[in-house]
């Protein structure tokens, strides 16, 4: 997509529940030698990750720092992969082949079963089972494979709804409308304005389009020991037709979310409501310009897409530990309180999955957001997420969906045709990775 890099130091990688039962393929079913390294009994932990350590941030090292000055006998060094995350998942999968990977390693939700797939994962279910409860339940299912444990959640992306308050009352509009009839109508009425109250982003089809449509329901399943494929739910169909209506009725605007025309829309005070993953709320004030700053409110989505009051993912990323390690039981020791460091995952943009304390809203957030506690709303999002299972490769399918979306901006293509061309891209995708699928 355009613009990646963007998206991924904002994202870093979605809350759903993962059952998958994969035929003939994943990581291993060892938890490894767990001995103590023999440098005087001090156990040495690896950890690779993409988290942005931007100025201004708890840097990892530093959170790093804390840990080993506090455990001598279990020493982390982290290192910061600068690459796009595929490219991340390749050097994975040759060093796990050459020995020389990782203990730990940054995955997004989205993209674990994949790595599972190519055998690079350590079964690390009797020490994550200690640690599950410090953690909401979505993100940590999505760590899970076949009902077992490969890691831990380390942050998540619900999508919730940005709207300027004072603009929409400006129109009339004194409360978000709840149904998908009320929300397209007050759109019409906004757009005659010279005002939009919802973006349609083809680039993002992919991964917010999915979140939303898989909000009521997912859309791939094990059975047995074959993948059953369903991309076009009664959630999808609803998806589609509110975004159709939108697009017809020139109601939503249609700049790709990374163009900076996106962002153009937001500074000129066109654009006043959008859907948006947690994670974008600081991307989100620097794309404005300081537009509206104090205006602007989060809210949870109606029931816009079938969705029946739920939300869907977008983003967020696990800590998997990998094949080789030797020290799982001590890597996922680290891991636990790494990812537990609340203020300190904060400070990197993140929302984290961890409950053992409530984020805090950043006084910078707060001020664009109209002194509203946005933190507890994305913790609000966190617990009302639907159930939606990543298959192997999803990857290709996103890429997919973004394809098609595009051809709906200018009429030629439909809505629809990007749940009908997910599902053919996701059947084809999985027999590439010789999955059996049901037809």
């Amino acid at each position: 997509m355009v613009s990646h890099n963007k998206r991924i130091v904002a994202a870093l990688a979605a809350v759903a529940a993962m059952g998958i039962g994969l035929a003939g393929c994943g990581g291993s079913d060892t938890a490894g030698d767990t001995k103590s390294g023999s440098d005087g009994g001090v156990v040495n932990i690896t950890y690779m990750h993409r988290l942005p350590d931007s100025e201004g941030m708890t840097l990892v090292n530093d959170i790093v720092a804390k840990w080993n000055k506090e455990h001598p006998n279990i020493q982390v060094k982290a290192t910061k992969f600068d690459g796009k995350a595929s490219d991340m998942i390749k050097k994975l999968e040759t060093d796990v082949k050459s020995g020389e990977a990782p203990d730990l390693a940054q995955v997004g939700y989205a993209e674990l079963p994949e790595v599972f797939t190519k055998g690079l994962l350590q079964d690390v279910t009797q020490y994550a089972e200690q640690y599950k409860n410090d953690f909401a339940s979505g993100p940590y299912s999505l760590v899970q494979v076949g009902g077992k444990a490969y890691g831990l959640p380390q942050d998540t992306g619900p999508l919730v709804y940005f709207y300027n308050k004072a603009e929409f009352e400006k129109l009339g509009i004194t409360e978000i409308p709840q149904t998908a009839d009320e929300f397209i109508a007050a759109a019409k009425t906004a757009a005659a304005a010279g005002k939009y109250i919802m973006s349609y982003q083809p680039d993002e089809a992919g991964n917010m389009i999915s979140g939303l449509a898989g909000a009521s329901g997912g859309w791939y399943k094990v059975k047995g020991d074959s993948w059953v494929v369903n991309t076009e739910t009664d959630g999808s169909k609803a998806t589609a037709d509110f975004y159709q209506q939108l697009l017809d009725a020139k109601a939503a605007t249609t700049n790709p979310r990374w163009d900076p025309s996106f962002d153009a829309s937001i500074k000129d005070g066109s654009l006043i409501g959008t859907v948006a993953a947690a994670w974008e709320a600081p991307l989100f004030m620097t794309s404005s310009g300081g537009t509206g700053s104090g205006e602007w409110q989060v809210a949870q989505l109606g029931d816009w897409f079938g969705n029946a009051g739920k939300t869907g993912p977008d983003g967020g990323s696990a800590v998997a530990v990998l094949k080789n390690s030797k020290h799982p039981k001590e890597a996922m020791e680290f891991l636990d309180w790494f990812n537990t460091q609340v203020p300190d995952l904060v400070s990197q943009g993140l929302v984290p999955a961890a409950t053992t304390e409530d984020a805090e809203t950043p006084s910078e957030w707060s001020t664009f957001f109209g002194g509203q506690d946005i933190m507890k709303e994305f913790k609000t999002a966190n617990n009302n997420m639907g159930d939606f299972t990543y298959m192997p490769g999803f990857s290709a399918v996103a890429a997919k969906m973004n394809e098609t979306a595009a051809k709906a901006t200018d009429g030629s293509g439909k809505v629809a045709d990007i749940f009908s061309d997910a599902q053919t891209t996701s059947v084809d995708t999985l027999k590439n990775f010789g999955l059996s699928v049901s037809e």
